[in-house]
C-alpha cells in the first residue's frame, strides 16, 4: 500500500493555533467555510447560567462535530478533526471576544491589577469517536493606566481575542505572573493536544 502521510484537519482559522501546530510538526489542513451547509456554523453565544468550563467545552465539541460533518459532506479523505476554544473568566463572568474597541477597553480595565482564569478546551474527533481535554491557567495583570489601555486597543490586537488580549503580542508587558500553560493561554495547549493526537494514532 502507498504511504499516506499523517495529517489532521484543523477546525479553526486562528493563526496562533496554526503556529502552535507547526511548532510540534503536525501536518494539518484548515477546514474552510466554502459554501457552508446547514449545521456547519457554530454559535459561540453563552447559554444563560452557563459557567466558563461548561461553555468552552460545549463550543469546542460543537466545532469538532461540525468539522467531522464537513469532512463527510465534502467527501474529503478521512482524517481526525481538531478543534479548540478559549475563554477568559473573571469573578465567574465569561469574557469572550470584544464586540468593539470600547468593550475591549472595558475588559482590560476589569483585568487591570487582578488575576483571572484562561480556559482552553481542545477536542479531536472522527466519525467514530471524540475525545477532549481542558487546560485551565491563571494570569495576573499588573495595574494598567487608561492611557496604555487606549494605546493597546488602538493597535487592533484585542479585537479577535477572548478577554481582549493576546499573551503572545504586546499584552505580554501587562502580565505579571502566569500559572499553567502558556500555549493554553495562547489558544492551543500543546501538552493536551499531543496527548489527544496520540490517542488517535498520530505519531509525535
Amino acid at each position: 500500500m502507498p504511504y499516506i502521510e499523517p495529517r489532521i484537519y484543523l477546525a479553526s482559522h486562528s493563526p496562533r493555533r496554526r503556529e502552535l501546530l507547526h511548532q510540534i510538526h503536525v501536518n494539518f489542513e484548515v477546514l474552510l467555510f466554502r459554501n457552508p451547509v446547514r449545521g456547519e456554523e457554530v454559535s459561540e453565544a453563552v447559554v444563560p447560567g452557563e459557567d466558563a468550563q461548561t461553555y468552552v467545552q460545549r463550543v469546542t465539541l460543537a466545532k469538532a462535530e461540525a468539522g467531522v460533518l464537513r469532512v463527510h459532506q465534502r467527501h474529503l479523505r478521512p482524517h481526525p478533526v481538531l478543534a479548540a476554544d478559549t475563554t477568559v473568566e473573571l469573578d465567574g463572568a465569561i469574557l469572550g471576544k470584544p464586540a468593539d474597541d470600547a468593550e475591549a477597553a472595558a475588559m482590560l480595565a476589569r483585568l487591570s491589577g487582578r488575576s483571572h482564569r484562561v480556559l482552553t478546551a481542545v477536542a479531536v474527533a472522527d466519525e467514530n469517536r471524540w475525545e477532549h481535554r481542558l487546560s485551565v491557567s491563571e494570569v495576573r495583570f499588573r495595574a494598567l493606566d487608561p492611557g496604555e489601555i487606549r494605546r493597546y486597543v488602538l493597535t487592533g490586537e484585542p479585537r479577535d481575542k477572548a478577554g481582549a488580549y493576546g499573551i503572545q503580542g504586546r499584552a505580554a508587558m501587562f502580565i505579571e505572573e502566569i500559572r499553567g500553560s502558556y500555549t493554553g493561554i495562547m489558544g492551543l495547549p500543546l501538552f493536551e493536544t499531543a496527548q489527544l493526537l496520540k490517542q488517535f494514532g498520530y505519531p509525535l
